[in-house]
């Protein structure tokens, strides 16, 4: 059986040299990372609450530093209690690298704005923000090319970008969806014809067979994905389900009690999302859920909630008192423990560490037979219902509610409209020059993709402003930069 790691591993898309005896690569690739600029714009890009709202919510930056804290977290758990991984442990800086760089290709307004540049693609590759992950880190973080000139393209009109120029392994560490995103609508999977599709673009076809070939010895594997990689997906997962439901306590838009009381169909809605991901994660469980067990998750994650004080159980235990009073007094004291996870900075504090910790510990490995780079971690079943009710709870009454949706909406008009301008005649001399350079010299797929990775990068903020300058009520300015 191969080693978990190799020298193959460590190499990159243009050679170099470490002169550092004291680093090893994996740390180089950390390093590059967190000095580029897709990383640095996370911090302007919307995690669940729109950045203005307040400075307490995350943002993808501060969500990306958490789930690589969890993830490396994960790793030194299995590297401590796994036999898997007793001899060989796994790689921290691999794994911390992929939870940084996880969220690095998302776009502005969430996965509304992945939507929308997913429609104006749909033609000519498509969008995704894992694909756009992968670009961004092998093609378009201004770091490498290849040769020794600063030249993006060779005079057949090859792309000699290399991105931030980062080992095979660690590319192989974002490379969540070993699956490629056709050019044309009409050759997408049925159920993926309205909607992003997830995997790479064509154009980083030979790069995936070049990690596969480094990281495995051969190209000829399907469902190719890393122990980092499933880490970091893991990561992700826990990180949601816990610190985006602070953030929605810490707003006052709900608090636990409202998890229990949602109308009929958010439930429902919960239970046919997890139903489907037990269908296709955990194949040989015999589990489903309803929506009693959606409920019963709830009462035993925020069972403190209920917990009824000397006090309060004298009262409601005293049968001289009526019994409308009584569950006056009950209900009184859960509304008042309930509204500490919005109130108290300790109390939510002390809710999401012992739910990261409950998670953690739900962690097992599932071995590859040929290949240990291709062990899975994977969430315990019970677990994995916990992080999944909790997730899409959030989703389906904030992500989804009204509020959030006009916002998003707005987000994806903004962006149709600034690629529908891009796109028409002479459109390219609105941005900036070095994306005009790369646009001039590119084919027709080409030029479009540049529109799609110029927008893909901005901010919300950045995407608003350009939007103003373009068409909106603002002051006409010459003097501010693209």
């Amino acid at each position: 059986m191969p080693e978990l790691y190799s020298l193959e591993d460590w190499q990159r898309p243009v050679s170099q040299e470490n002169p550092e005896t004291f680093r090893d690569e994996a740390r180089r690739d950390y390093a590059r990372l967190i000095h580029s600029a897709s990383f640095r714009r996370l911090q302007g890009k919307t995690q669940v609450f729109p950045g203005h709202e307040s400075d307490f919510f995350r943002n993808r930056l501060t969500h990306s530093l958490e789930v690589a804290q969890i993830a490396k977290s994960i790793a030194i758990r299995l590297n401590s209690t796994s036999d898997h991984f007793k001899d060989a442990p796994i790689n921290l800086d691999v794994v911390e690298f992929a939870g940084l760089a996880h969220d690095l290709g998302h776009p502005p307004f969430g996965h509304n704005g992945e939507e929308a540049l997913d429609e104006c693609m749909r033609d000519s590759g498509g969008f995704e923000g894992n694909a756009q992950t992968l670009r961004i880190l092998s093609t378009l973080e201004k770091k490498q090319v290849e040769g020794d000139e600063a030249s993006t393209h060779d005079g057949n009109g090859s792309d000699l970008r290399r991105g931030l120029n980062v080992t095979y392994r660690s590319l192989a560490a974002v490379l969540k969806y070993d699956r490629l995103i056709p050019i044309g609508s009409k050759e997408r999977p049925e159920d993926k014809v309205a909607s992003p599709m997830k995997g790479y673009y064509k154009s980083d076809e030979e790069l995936v067979k070049q990690i596969k070939a480094r990281v495995l010895g051969t190209a000829g594997v399907a469902d190719f994905k890393t122990i980092e990689c499933s880490i970091m997906d893991i990561a992700d997962d826990i990180a949601y389900s816990t610190y985006d439901l602070e953030d929605i306590f810490k707003s006052g838009i709900h608090g636990p009690l409202d998890l229990l009381s949602f109308p009929e169909q958010i439930y429902e809605a919960v239970v046919e999302t997890i139903n489907k991901r037990i269908e296709k994660q955990y194949k040989d469980e015999a589990t489903r859920v309803s929506v009693s067990d959606i409920r019963d998750v709830l009462y035993e994650v925020f069972s403190g909630v209920f917990a009824i004080g000397s006090d309060e159980d004298a009262i409601i235990r005293n049968r001289k008192i009526e019994p409308g009073r009584r569950k006056m007094y009950s209900s009184m004291a859960a509304k008042q423990l309930s509204s500490l996870y919005a109130g108290n900075g300790y109390h939510r504090t002390r809710f999401t560490s012992k739910l990261v910790q409950l998670f953690l510990d739900g962690v097992e490995v599932v071995p590859h037979e040929a290949f240990p780079q291709l062990h899975q971690a994977k969430l315990k079943i019970k677990t994995f219902v916990f992080v999944e009710v909790l997730k899409n709870i959030t989703f389906e009454s904030v992500i989804r509610s009204p509020m959030l949706q006009v916002v998003e909406y707005r987000g994806k008009d903004v962006i149709k409209k600034i690629f529908e301008v891009i796109s028409s005649a002479n459109g390219e001399r609105l941005m900036p020059p070095d994306f005009r350079e790369i646009y001039r010299q590119g084919d027709g797929l080409g030029k479009t993709r540049t529109i799609c990775d110029f927008i893909a990068g901005m901010t919300d903020r950045y995407a608003v402003e350009f939007y103003s300058r373009l068409l909106g009520a603002n002051g006409m300015t010459m003097h501010k930069p693209l």
